[in-house]
């Protein structure tokens, strides 16, 4: 064999289907947080899993659905997390803000602690997200529809919990998105000086206070 070919190369494993689509999300999760969606490459996410990029190609047939893979990933996590911190086991939920909870179980304001509880715990798909959201904002990207779905399904979920507490619902969720939106990216940038639950804490109790009066 010649000098110079990776380990992975000639020591490559053959793994389990399954196991297999989860390394390559999880690989291509992790490059994506780094380098976005147009700075990833499929031969830097084959070699990271030790496959050829007609290997990978085998398992998530192209580039966007690789993308659609992750995202599926993704938004699993999130609603087996959120429930958790709901404590409604590991039902209906989705990856959206209460999208899928049963009526009654929960008011808006435990529902905004439990999102923000869930992704103080995951800061490697709040980062992926985080990045995929600013970069999707083309609306050329691949991501694009998916992230706007997202965020209205998010916006129509919250905008519902709000009625009770504001006139202008949707204008309270608007308020409330931009508000985890921002901390989050500042709990990102610097999480050793900013602690994303206990300044959404803070957050919210001018933002629920404000919404009663």
């Amino acid at each position: 064999m010649a000098e110079g070919v990776p380990a992975y190369r000639r020591d490559r494993l053959r793994l389990p289907a399954a196991q297999r689509r989860r390394q390559i999300v999880e690989v291509t999760r992790r490059l994506i947080a780094e380098r976005g969606f147009w700075g990833l490459s499929m031969q830097d996410v084959a070699d990271g899993c030790g496959l050829t990029v007609q290997g990978l190609l085998h398992h998530v047939g192209s580039k966007d659905g690789l993308l659609a893979s992750v995202l599926e990933h993704a938004e699993i996590e999130d609603a087996l997390q959120l429930a958790v911190q709901l404590g409604t086991g590991d039902s209906d939920l989705t990856g959206d803000p209460v999208d899928g909870t049963a009526p009654g179980v929960v008011d808006l304001p435990q529902v905004c602690a439990a999102i923000v509880r869930r992704n103080a715990v995951q800061p490697e798909i709040v980062r992926l997200h985080a990045v995929l959201a600013a970069e999707s904002l083309e609306p050329r990207h691949p991501a694009h529809a998916y992230f706007l779905a997202r965020h209205r399904r998010a916006l129509a979920a919250l905008s519902e919990l709000a009625k009770p507490l504001s006139r202008d619902p949707e204008s309270l969720a608007r308020q409330i998105l931009a508000t985890m939106d921002g901390l989050e990216l500042q709990w990102l940038r610097d999480p050793d000086n900013a602690d994303l639950v206990r300044e959404w804490e803070a957050a919210s109790a001018l933002i629920f206070g404000q919404a009663g009066t």
